[in-house]
């Protein structure tokens, strides 16, 4: 006799992304939030067809400013996150060391961060110096933990953002700071989170980090392409 139970479909492992975006005061120069904001959702758009049989993109956003530290989306479903993402406004302080505490805490926590997940990728972004105690809280994060074998990425807004947390981040990694002069930039980086999350969700092992090529700095009055 067919028995339906002995059919079961195996569910999608996912590859987590975290996000952890500077949303303070400064981020109005040059209206940086909203090109923030624009990419985002760009990247977020692309994933909408990004789930396999096999894998899913889960992400994660975690604000940094207008509200202190905020967890603004939880392991969405990548085909979910573009309906669910609001754009960010910028306000307050750079409480960057609060933020990596609690995506420390989420990643190290299974019944948010599977224990058969693969290798999630953490992405910083933030265009100053952080005004709390985030040293401490970055040794812990790069340095111990299911935290510390992430792969991570981030990038430098405008000229006033401070280098150090940011090389700090990327210590025990392949990748480099990617510097955003401008706020066109922002859609670049976010072009090479997005290509590097595609590659690894149709990979044989979705665990290793592909090599995605620097692209150019596009000059001022150059218009961003997408995909």
């Amino acid at each position: 006799m067919f028995d339906p139970k002995k059919f079961t479909v195996a569910k999608a492992r996912p590859i987590p992304l975290y996000l952890l975006l500077d949303t303070s005061f400064s981020m109005k120069e040059s209206n940086n939030i909203g090109a923030l904001n624009t990419a985002v959702r760009t990247m977020l758009a692309a994933f909408e067809g990004e789930q396999q049989r096999e894998t899913r993109i889960d992400v994660t956003l975690i604000s940094f400013g207008h509200n202190g530290v905020q967890l603004e989306m939880q392991t969405v479903p990548a085909s979910e996150a573009h309906a669910t993402y609001h754009d960010l406004p910028a306000d307050g302080m750079t409480p960057m060391g609060g933020a990596l505490a609690m995506a420390k805490a989420m990643i190290e926590d299974p019944s948010v961060t599977p224990s058969n997940a693969y290798r999630p990728t953490i992405v910083l972004v933030s265009d100053g110096a952080p005004n709390d105690a985030w040293e401490q809280h970055m040794e812990a994060f790069i340095g111990s933990g299911r935290s510390a074998k992430c792969d991570r990425m981030s990038m430098a807004i405008g000229k006033g953002a401070s280098l150090l947390p940011l090389e700090k981040f990327l210590q025990g990694t392949e990748h480099d700071v990617f510097d955003a002069g401008k706020a066109a930039e922002i859609h670049t980086f976010f072009q090479r989170v997005t290509m590097s999350m595609s590659i690894r969700s149709k990979a044989h092992n979705p665990n290793e980090v592909p090599d995605i090529p620097a692209q150019p700095a596009m000059s001022a009055d150059e218009t961003p392409q997408f995909f």
